[in-house]
Order: structure tokens, then sequence, then C-alpha cells
């Protein structure tokens, strides 16, 4: 571990991670094991699942079909390289390795902030004017909505990697967290990282507020129109077709917004770090197992399909 160094020198970083408690080592080596393989199991399943039943090839399930995806990205991102550095001597990335898991995790972080703002205009659709949602959304136009919440995430991840991974590194390479991550790699960098700073606050804060504002009209108007129905029966069915992708909106946001939009003199590295676990590790496990144990649709299908495997074996 290199604690000072010239500036050409440098072509890797320490990751702390955990150390600081090495009692907890092999317990918290196994919690994460079996939280990465939750994640990949459910949204792999799901993965496959809306893709071989033909009676969720929809909108809906489509863009779901890519938060899996986008799950399964920046979870990968993050967990291979933890659980290694458990097991293993060597707790050092590369520089390069370094910017490459910045940005992939900060492009499907991103992305997936888009994906949960395009399907709440599904719900809305779905809900406000279901006479319209009758007919398909057209497939192209579900593709235009998924690339144009990949390009958002794309072109963040980028704008942060030009600014950050540009800075010199010439006093430490120690980043006290377990990941590549905006607030831990600029405290050892010895450049100026005052513009990077108001770019790291005001881009993120621009597209979650963005996104969040569609989410949060987009439901105005469907609270508005679940009141206006009669039945109960009607409302309950109302409130089921969205409360799965609410509780992710709520969960997603509400962890991002206390990490990220807020001044950075109130960062603790220790306490960011528990943090950093629930939205790298614990969200995209959880996103599967909301949509699949709160959606009917989903559990009937998975039911039929494993019995149909059964029945063919």
């Amino acid at each position: 571990m290199l604690q000072g160094f010239n500036c050409s020198d440098m072509t890797e970083f320490f990751l702390v991670g955990f150390m600081d408690h090495p009692e907890l080592q092999i317990p918290l080596f196994t919690v994460f094991l079996v939280i990465y393989i939750v994640t990949l199991m459910g949204n792999l399943g799901i993965l496959i699942l809306t893709k071989i039943d033909a009676q969720l090839h929809t909108p809906m399930y489509f863009f779901l079909r890519n938060l899996s995806a986008v799950d399964v990205g920046y979870s990968t991102a993050i967990a291979p390289k933890l659980l290694l550095t458990f097991i293993a001597k060597n707790r050092t990335i590369s520089f390069t390795g370094c910017a490459m898991q910045f940005f992939v995790f900060c492009g499907f972080v991103t992305t997936e902030g888009s994906l949960l703002a395009v399907m709440a205009c599904d719900h809305f659709t779905a809900i406000c004017n279901p006479l319209l949602f009758l007919t398909p959304m057209p497939t192209k136009l579900c593709v235009a909505f998924v690339t144009g919440a990949y390009i958002c995430g794309t072109v963040n991840s980028a704008v942060h990697i030009v600014l950050i991974f540009g800075l010199s590194f010439c006093n430490s390479n120690v980043i006290n967290h377990f990941f590549c991550d905006t607030p831990p790699i600029l405290k050892p960098s010895c450049s100026d990282t005052h513009i990077t700073d108001i770019v790291h606050f005001i881009l993120p804060t621009i597209i979650a507020l963005t996104t969040f504002l569609i989410i949060l009209v987009s439901y105005m108007h469907i609270l508005s129109t679940i009141l206006r129905i009669h039945s109960i029966h009607g409302r309950r069915k109302a409130f089921s077709t969205c409360a799965s992708h609410l509780t992710v909106v709520v969960i997603f946001y509400g962890t991002i917004i206390f990490m990220y939009l807020r001044p950075s003199s109130s960062f603790s590295m220790d306490q960011d770090k528990v943090v950093s676990v629930f939205y790298t590790l614990v969200i995209p496990m959880l996103n599967p197992l909301i949509y699949s144990l709160r959606n009917k649709d989903v559990k009937d299908d998975l039911r039929r399909v494993v019995k149909r495997m059964v029945l063919t074996w």
C-alpha cells in the first residue's frame, strides 16, 4: 500500500473495504456472497421468465426485464471485487479497473432511475388511460425509451469519468471504501476538485430530480384516478398494479437522495459504507423479490413454467 508517491507512478488504488473489522471478515463474506447469489438467481429468473413466457411479452415486462439486467450489471461491477477483498491479501485495484468499475456502476444506477421513470409512465397509461393501454405500446417505442435510459446513464457516467479520473493522485492511493465511488476517490486527490464537486452534485441532481418528478407527476395522476374509482375491488386492483413499482421507487430514491444529494461535509465514510452496501447489493437483490412476491402475474406464470418443466422432464 503506497501512502505517498509521484503522480506518474500511480497505477493502482488500495481499497480499505471493511478491513477495520477483522473479526467480521468471514461473516461479512458469507452474507455478501448469499446476497449476490440471490441477486443473480432472482434477476436472471425474471430475465428468463419474461423472455420465454409469451404472456409476459408486454411493455411492462419488457421494462422489468431491462431493470433486472441493470441490477445484475451494477451488482456484478461491485460484488466480485468486494468478495475478493475478504479472501485475498491483495486489496488493490488498478487505475483502469477502478475507472471501469465506476463507469459501469454509475451508468447502470443512472439507467435504473430512468427505467423507473419510464415504468411509472407505463403504469400511468394502464390506470389513467385504460382504453389506450388496451393497444400495446409499439415495440419500437419501448426500445426507444429503454435506449434513452441507457444513453442517459452512459453520458452521466462518461462525464464523471473524464472529470474524476483526469485528476492527479499524488498524496495517497488509499480509497476508504469497498468500491470506487466518487466521494472516496476525490479525497486522496491532490488536484483542485472544486469543479468536479460542483458537477458531481449538479448533474446527478438534475437527472434524479427529472426522473423523480416524472414519477411523482405520474403517481399524482394515478392516485387521483384511483380515488375516483367507486368499486373497492377496482381500487384494490389499481393499487396492486403499481404497488411493486412504488415500493422499488421509494427504496431506490430514498437511498440515493440520502447518499448523494447532501453536502460533502456531512459524509462519514464508515456510515456511508453501510448505506452503500444497501444500494449496491441489497437493492438489486430486493427488486426481483418485490416484483415476484407482489405481482400475481409473475407468480402465476412462474408456477406455470415450473409445472411445464416438471412435466417435460
